[in-house]
């Protein structure tokens, strides 16, 4: 019996593109693995707090001398990395704000990374090879040849974290230009981000009887 975690982290409680692919991929996952189970959290609803200087330095603090702020800081660090341990396969979801990762999402990256548990620098990792789908989303285009080709943030970024630090198995899934349908300035490309949509959810459905198979579960 396979465990996922899953993460969203777009701010809209409805019509964000990141949670409604994400969401395919998790009924997908749980058609071809009804035994198997899913831990969720919505950041967007329920964020995890931002690392302080007691979350920091609790690690570094004997258990019997830490403060009470340090010793909440480290508690709640420490059942976030154990949920993160826990997962067979991981699915986030994450929207590009500002040409990078929520706050919400790169708050949550901050207290589950401690190298030596989910992440480490010269060893293989404990996480090495599992699955992540990472979906993201994006109100324009970042593809090579587009006008903001080198604007992207979000992906660079999340590869090196993921793939290099933690040692996962990334399979990224796309949907840009999400933003064309509102902005009028967008209109002609319509036609596109609707197929590129469709796609997503296609790829996202299909990709997640892939790593239940290949999990083998």
């Amino acid at each position: 019996m396979a465990h996922l975690l899953h993460i969203d982290s777009s701010a809209l409680t409805s019509g964000s593109v990141s949670k409604e692919i994400a969401t395919t991929f998790r009924k997908s996952w749980q058609q071809a693995h009804p035994d198997g189970t899913v831990t969720y959290r919505d950041l967007g609803i329920d964020p995890v707090p931002p690392l302080v200087e007691a979350s920091i330095t609790a690690g570094f603090t004997p258990e019997d001398a830490r403060t009470p702020e340090q010793v909440a800081a480290f508690a709640l660090r420490e059942g976030l990395v154990e949920e993160v341990l826990a997962a067979d396969a991981f699915l986030l979801s994450v929207p590009m704000y500002n040409w990078g990762v929520p706050a919400t999402f790169k708050a949550w990256l901050d207290q589950i990374l401690v190298v030596g548990r989910t992440a480490d620098l010269s060893n293989t990792p404990v996480l090495a090879g599992r699955p992540a789908t990472v979906v993201l989303s994006y109100g324009g285009g970042y593809d090579a040849g587009t006008p903001r080709e080198g604007w992207d943030f979000v992906q660079p970024y999340l590869e090196t974290v993921l793939v290099q630090a933690m040692g996962l198995d990334v399979t990224v899934i796309k949907a840009q230009l999400t933003l064309a349908e509102r902005n009028p300035a967008m209109a002609e490309l319509i036609p596109a981000s609707l197929q590129q949509r469709e796609d997503a959810h296609t790829t996202a459905h299909a990709h997640a009887r892939t790593v239940v198979t290949a999990l083998g579960v």
